[in-house]
């Protein structure tokens, strides 16, 4: 199981988050396949010959048998999920996020708070590198700084200027996936109880006051979690 891999002898230090591959294709409602894609690699043939693709990425946790992604990773996999809506190719986000890597000096660049003030510049500069059309520039300029903004809006930093929390439910401050509380797991920011074990705890009880008073927390806490899970399931 993923968590217990986590915690073994040899793990890396708590505070990283954990999550699996079917994990973060629930939080970030993508595609698994096209997940471990990214940050496996992959292998195509053309013509005769078979050609290897990297990961986009070294991930934070060593890939093994199974692959293990953290917090910054699940940041990193939302901004790739975006470019390519806007019609960016994989192989010309590879060359934008070689060009951030280099400018930001950090491999999980885009979730860096220089990649907020400056990733419009940074990735225009790499689109140039990866031979985007000069035509296509300008509406790629917007689109950017369009994503950028958006997804940026709902992330907080620490003192170095790296994401240190996500709040996935629309920016509310109510639920949280911080990956210095339960591994990385979406949880009620105050009690700190994640909200797939209140949805599941109002799916066994079938109300809300009950589940509120067992976990001694709001009925609006509850009302979240119920509301975040369904999205999730949904998607």
């Amino acid at each position: 199981m993923t968590k217990r891999a986590c915690m073994s002898k040899n793990a890396m230090p708590l505070g990283i988050g954990c999550y699996s591959i079917p994990e973060a294709a629930r939080l970030l409602k993508i595609d698994a396949a096209s997940i471990r894609r990214w940050v496996s690699g992959y292998s195509y043939k053309r013509g005769n010959e078979r050609h290897r693709q990297p990961a986009l990425w070294p991930v934070q946790w060593p890939q093994g048998r199974s692959v293990e992604l953290g917090f910054r990773d699940l940041m990193e996999l939302r901004f790739v999920a975006q470019f390519l809506e806007i019609g960016l190719s994989l192989q010309t986000i590879r060359t934008c996020l070689r060009h951030a890597r280099d400018s930001i000096g950090d491999d999980h660049p885009l979730s860096t708070r220089r990649f907020q003030t400056d990733g419009r510049t940074i990735f225009l500069e790499g689109l140039k590198e990866a031979d985007v059309a000069v035509l296509d520039l300008k509406h790629k300029q917007y689109a950017l700084r369009d994503i950028i903004a958006r997804t940026f809006r709902d992330l907080d930093f620490d003192e170095s200027g790296k994401v240190m929390r996500w709040r996935p439910f629309h920016g509310r401050k109510s639920i949280i996936v911080d990956p210095a509380r339960a591994f990385g797991q979406p949880i009620h920011a105050g009690s700190g109880i994640p909200t797939l074990t209140l949805a599941q705890a109002f799916e066994a009880e079938g109300s809300e006051d009950i589940v509120a008073n067992l976990y001694d927390v709001s009925i609006q806490v509850v009302r979240d979690a119920i509301s975040f899970e369904k999205e999730l399931l949904a998607a």
